[in-house]
C-alpha cells in the first residue's frame, strides 16, 4: 500500500495500532511446549520430540523423563515412535577414558530452548548442545568451553559400523532389529545409514580434528586450536550410504544451523497457523497448540528422492509418491486420522495409498505399520475404519478395490487373537465366525489355544466388540462399492456385539465355549489390564464400545432415558477398591472419573454419547470438566499414554468444540468449545469457523446454535458442511438449555 498524503499515512498507522490490519499471521508456535506431559502418571510419558511435520528425522534426548537431570545421549535418529534413538552422541571435556563413554551428562531444563524445530541445552560442564532437524537430515551444534581437550563421541549397538572417510567426514551403519510375537518368532532387520561432516559454524571443514573409529564407536577429539563451536551435519537413509550422501547434498550442502532452524520454523508455521483461535486462556492455548504439534509426529514419509525402503518386503521401491509408515491404528483411527482427513486430505490420501502398498508387499493389511513392518499389537483390524472414513469424505489417490480386498482378507482369513495380526486364522477364529463371539476361559482354566499370547490373553469381549465394528465398516464399504452380497453378510455380523450383552448386569460380559456366562467382577477381573476378557480397561469402559450402532446400544439399555441414567452412573460408580489396588491391575486406565478412564483411547467417544441420549448439555458439562481436569499445560498434562497423536487429536477436536464420533460416518457431534473463535483454513481454500462469544469455564452451555445463519436444532453437522466453509455459531450461557438438541438425531447412521 502506498500512502500519498499525510492523511493516508495517519489512517494507515491508526489501522495498524487498532489491529484492523495484520501484517503477519499469529505465531501459534509460541504456545507449543514439547515438555507438556513429559512425566507420566503411570506408564509412558510424552517425549519432547524435535522434528518437522510428518518427516523422517526425529530426535529426543535419551533420559528417563523430565525429572531425570541427566541425559544418556543425543541420538542421530529415532526410528519408531517411543524407541530410544540409535547412533547416540555424547560430548565431554578433559581426558577421554573408557569411563567417559559410560558417563551420563547433567543438564538443567531451565536453561533449555525447546521448539519443535530447535532444541538447545546447557550441560553442567559448560557445553551447549543444540539440534535442528530437516527432513532426512539434521545438524548438531556443540559449543565447548575454551579448553584443549573436547570430544564428540558416537556409539551404538555392537553391530554399529564406522568408516572415517577423510579429515572431516564419516559414515555410520547400524542394523535395527525387531522380533515379532507369535509361535514362530521372526526377527526383522533393516539397516540405517548415515553420512556426516564436521564443520565450523560457517560450514567450513574443521582442521586438526582427530577421528578414531573402532568396533561400535567413534570419537572426534578437538584440540585447543580447533574452534570451540562446531557443527555435526548429517543425513540418514534407510536405503544405502550413497543415498545418505544424496540426502545430505540435497538438504545440507550449503545450509548451516541457523538457516535450518528458520526453515524448520516456517514448516511448523504452515501447519500450526492453519488453525487460529481467539479467546480462552494462555494455558488453554498452550494445551491446544502443543496437542496439535503432537499430531504431526506420525505418520512419517520415508521416501528418499524418489525411492523408499519398505520393511514389508525388504525391498527398495521406485516411487514419486510419499510412502508413510509408523502408525498405531488402534489408537489413531478414532481422532488422529479424522483430524488429518479434515486438515490435510491429500496427505491422508497418500497415507491410505501407503497402507495399500504395504498390503500388496506383505500380503496383509497392516494394523500397526512401523518402519520395519507391521507391529503385531493390540486387537482387531481398525485400519479398515480409516479407509471407510476417508472414502466417504471424498479422499482418493489410492486403489480402493485393493484396499477392500486387504480389509476383507484380514477379517475372514487372519486370526483375531490379540498381538497376532498377519497370521492365518485358527480353530478359535472359526468358532467366532460360527457362533458370533470369541469364547473366554473361566478363572483358573488352562489355555488350550497355543497361539494365545501369555500376557495379552484372549481379550474375548474386547475382540468381539472390536470385530463387530470392523465388520460394520466392511459392510458399509461394500455398500459404497456396490458389493451387495458382502454388504448384507457383514451387516449381520456387525451385530455380534449383542451376543455378549448381559441384560441383568447391563454390561458386555464373557461367555465360555458352551455359550454360558462367566460370572466375574467386571470392575477388576481378567488379570493385568483385564486382558482375559477386556483390554487395558475394564467392563465398564467396554460397555460403550458400539459406536457403529448407537441406536442398538440404546435398545439394549432400554431407551434414551435409561441410557442417560446408565451413563451418569459410569461417571459416578466407585472403583470398588483403593486407587492403588485398581491401578496395580489397570495401569493404562488412568485419570478416572468414577469408572470412566480419560487416559485411554476407548473412552474418547463416551462423554459425547449424551448427545445421542437426549441430554447434550451433559456432554458440554463433561467435556469441559475432562479438558480442564486432565489436559493441563505442565509436565503432568497428559492423562495417559499419548501414542504419538492418538490422544492429543482428541484434545484438538474437543477444544475446538466438536468431535468425529463414528469413524466411517462423515459427520461431527458438538461439545463445548473453549475458545470464542476457531478458524480452520482448509486445503480447498475455504475456512470453517466456530464462534462461541463469551464461552468460559462458567459459560460452557449451548443456548442455541446456527450454521451459516440457519438455526441448528441439535449437536450435529456433516463433514460436507465443514469442507464447504462457513460459520457454526454457538450462543453460550452459564445454565444448561436442556431443551436444545434433546430431540435431535444424527444426520447419518
Amino acid at each position: 500500500m502506498k500512502c500519498h498524503t499525510w492523511k493516508h499515512r495517519i489512517t494507515w498507522i491508526c489501522l495498524l495500532l487498532s489491529g484492523a490490519v495484520t501484517l503477519y499471521a499469529a505465531d501459534n508456535s509460541a504456545y507449543v511446549d514439547p515438555t507438556i506431559g513429559n512425566v507420566s502418571r503411570l506408564l509412558v510419558p510424552t517425549y519432547p520430540t524435535y522434528h518437522l511435520p510428518n518427516q523422517m528425522i526425529r530426535m529426543f534426548p535419551i533420559s528417563k523423563d523430565y525429572i531425570d537431570d541427566q541425559v544418556t545421549a543425543f541420538p542421530f535418529q529415532v526410528v519408531c515412535h517411543r524407541d530410544a534413538g540409535i547412533m547416540r552422541m555424547s560430548v565431554s571435556v578433559g581426558d577421554l577414558t573408557s569411563e567417559t563413554w559410560n558417563q551420563r551428562m547433567t543438564y538443567d531444563h531451565d536453561l533449555e530452548t525447546r521448539h519443535p524445530w530447535l532444541f538447545s541445552t546447557v550441560l553442567e560442564e559448560g557445553m551447549t548442545v543444540s539440534f535442528a532437524p530437516g527432513k532426512k537430515c539434521a545438524i548438531y551444534k556443540v559449543a565447548f568451553p575454551d579448553t584443549d581437550q573436547k570430544h564428540l563421541m558416537i556409539q551404538g549397538s555392537r553391530s554399529l559400523q564406522v568408516k572415517v572417510l577423510n579429515a572431516n567426514a564419516f559414515t555410520l551403519e547400524e542394523p535395527f532389529r525387531y522380533t515379532t510375537r507369535g509361535i514362530d518368532r521372526v526377527t526383522r532387520v533393516m539397516t540405517i545409514y548415515s553420512y556426516a561432516e564436521l564443520t565450523d559454524q560457517k560450514g567450513r571443514p574443521v582442521e586438526g580434528a582427530r577421528f578414531e573409529g573402532r568396533s561400535n564407536r567413534l570419537s572426534i577429539s578437538l584440540g585447543k586450536n580447533v574452534p570451540s563451536t562446531v557443527q555435526l551435519k548429517y543425513a540418514i537413509s534407510y536405503i544405502s550410504h550413497d543415498q545418505a550422501k544424496r540426502n545430505f547434498d540435497a538438504e545440507l550442502a550449503s545450509v548451516e544451523f541457523d538457516v535450518l532452524t528458520r526453515t524448520g520454523k516456517k514448516a511448523w508455521d504452515r501447519v500450526l497457523n492453519q488453525i487460529n483461535v481467539k479467546g480462552g486462556t494462555t494455558a488453554q492455548k498452550r494445551t491446544f497448540y502443543t496437542s496439535l504439534y503432537r499430531t504431526y509426529e506420525r505418520m512419517i514419509n520415508v521416501n528418499e528422492q524418489g525411492r523408499y525402503y519398505s520393511g514389508y518386503d525388504g525391498q527398495v521401491h521406485e516411487s514419486d509418491q510419499p510412502f508413510y509408515v509408523d502408525d498405531w491404528v488402534w489408537d489413531s483411527f478414532l481422532a488422529h486420522h479424522p483430524l488429518r482427513a479434515m486438515l490435510h486430505p491429500e496427505q491422508e490420501g497418500h497415507m491410505l495409498d501407503s497402507y495399500v502398498k504395504m498390503y500388496e508387499q506383505s500380503g496383509w493389511m497392516p494394523t500397526f505399520p512401523q518402519v520395519h513392518g507391521n507391529h503385531m499389537c493390540m486387537n482387531c483390524f481398525h485400519s479398515s475404519a480409516i479407509f471407510l472414513d476417508g472414502y466417504r469424505k471424498g479422499i482418493r489417490g489410492y486403489d480402493i478395490e485393493t484396499a477392500y480386498e486387504g480389509i476383507k482378507k484380514n477379517l475372514t482369513e487372519a486370526t483375531m487373537l490379540p498381538w497376532r495380526q498377519g497370521i492365518a486364522k485358527r480353530p478359535i477364529d472359526d468358532f467366532y465366525h460360527e457362533h458370533g463371539f470369541l469364547p473366554a476361559l473361566r478363572p483358573g482354566e488352562e489355555e488350550t489355544e497355543p497361539m494365545v499370547d501369555r500376557f495379552e490373553k484372549r481379550q474375548s469381549v474386547a475382540v468381539t466388540l472390536g470385530m463387530s465394528y470392523d465388520h460394520w465398516v466392511l459392510s458399509q464399504l461394500a455398500e459404497e462399492l456396490g458389493k451387495s452380497e458382502d454388504q448384507t453378510a457383514f451387516a449381520k455380523t456387525a451385530l455380534n456385539y449383542q451376543n455378549l450383552w448381559d441384560s441383568n448386569k447391563q454390561l458386555f460380559m464373557p461367555k465360555d465355549k458352551e455359550g454360558q456366562w462367566i460370572d466375574i467382577n467386571p470392575k477388576n477381573a481378567g488379570g493385568m489390564g483385564g486382558r482375559d476378557y477386556y483390554d487395558e480397561n475394564n467392563g465398564w469402559t467396554f460397555a460403550w464400545q458400539v459406536q457403529h450402532d448407537i441406536d442398538g446400544l440404546i435398545a439394549l439399555l432400554g431407551d434414551k432415558a435409561k441410557a442417560e441414567a446408565r451413563l451418569d452412573q459410569l461417571f459416578r460408580e466407585p472403583l470398588g477398591e483403593s486407587p492403588y489396588a485398581f491401578n496395580a491391575v489397570f495401569p493404562d486406565s488412568t485419570s478416572m472419573v468414577g469408572q470412566f478412564s480419560m487416559g485411554n483411547e476407548p473412552s474418547f467417544h463416551i462423554p459425547y454419547l449424551y448427545n445421542y441420549f437426549g441430554a447434550p448439555w451433559k456432554t458440554q458439562k463433561r467435556i469441559r470438566l475432562l479438558l480442564d481436569l486432565w489436559f493441563q499445560d505442565n509436565v503432568f498434562g497428559i492423562p495417559g499414554d499419548e501414542d504419538g497423536g492418538g490422544m492429543t487429536a482428541f484434545v484438538v477436536f474437543s477444544q475446538m468444540g466438536f468431535y468425529p464420533m463414528v469413524p466411517g460416518l462423515p459427520y461431527y457431534t458438538i461439545g463445548s468449545p473453549v475458545f470464542e473463535k476457531v478458524s480452520i483454513k482448509l486445503e480447498n481454500g475455504k475456512t470453517f469457523t466456530v464462534l462461541a462469544p463469551g464461552t468460559s469455564k462458567q459459560n460452557k452451555y449451548i443456548q442455541k446454535a446456527s450454521l451459516n445463519g440457519k438455526a441448528l436444532d441439535g449437536p450435529f453437522f456433516t463433514h460436507q458442511d465443514l469442507v464447504a466453509g462457513g460459520t457454526l455459531k454457538l450462543t453460550m450461557g452459564s445454565q444448561p438449555n436442556k431443551a436444545w438438541g434433546a430431540q435431535a438425531e444424527p444426520p447419518l447412521k
